[in-house]
């Protein structure tokens, strides 16, 4: 629970109060690998905070092949934000990669304690503020304009020590190439 505080505190203080109510919701979990969090077309209405491991956020293509959008490693919040806010089936799946420990609360209840803690309504606000909106206009840039390259780049900077955590298939699909053609790109760094 300090771990997920923690993080909590880099967006700004919390009252004891808020932390106590905070703490009632929070329930740890664990994942072996291959294990969903979340499965594609279910309705999700639960929060991951990952304190160890590793999961990935993936769809299946026309074609069928796995399609990465995200990975959440330690110190990262899981989970798919616009489905909750809709109440609908989610189009991704979140699985784990690795065995992973979390800790996990009711995305629902929690927007009901913001509602009665503005610290943690701050919080909320903060975290959409830098996680849905400033971090994800670059990243959408990038997969528009950049060649593959500078991508595989921008994931090491973005993702640091997790390449070693990852099959090659995993990193490719995530920089939308064939693990061929991420061959070359590392033979040429």
């Amino acid at each position: 629970m300090e771990q997920l505080l923690a993080k909590f505190a880099t967006y700004g203080s919390l009252s004891e109060e808020a932390m106590d109510d905070l703490a009632k919701l929070v329930r740890p979990r664990s994942y072996a690998k291959g294990e969903y969090f979340l499965k594609e077309g279910k309705t999700p209405k639960n929060v991951a905070f990952v304190v160890r491991g590793l999961f990935s956020q993936y769809y299946a293509s026309p074609d069928g092949d796995m399609v990465v959008k995200k990975f959440f490693p330690e110190n990262h919040f899981a989970g798919s934000l616009p489905a909750m806010l809709t109440h609908s089936p989610s189009i991704f799946a979140i699985r784990a990669l690795e065995p992973t420990e979390t800790l996990e609360y009711n995305f629902y209840d929690f927007k009901a304690l913001t509602e009665r803690h503005r610290d943690l309504a701050a919080f909320y606000i903060r975290y959409m503020e830098l996680h849905w909106i400033i971090e994800k206009e670059p990243l959408e840039i990038s997969f528009r304009y950049d060649n593959a390259k500078t991508r595989y780049i921008n994931f090491l900077k973005d993702y640091p020590n997790l390449e070693p955590r990852l099959k090659q298939h995993e990193i490719a699909s995530y920089l939308g190439v064939t693990p061929t053609q991420l061959s070359r790109i590392r033979a040429e760094m």
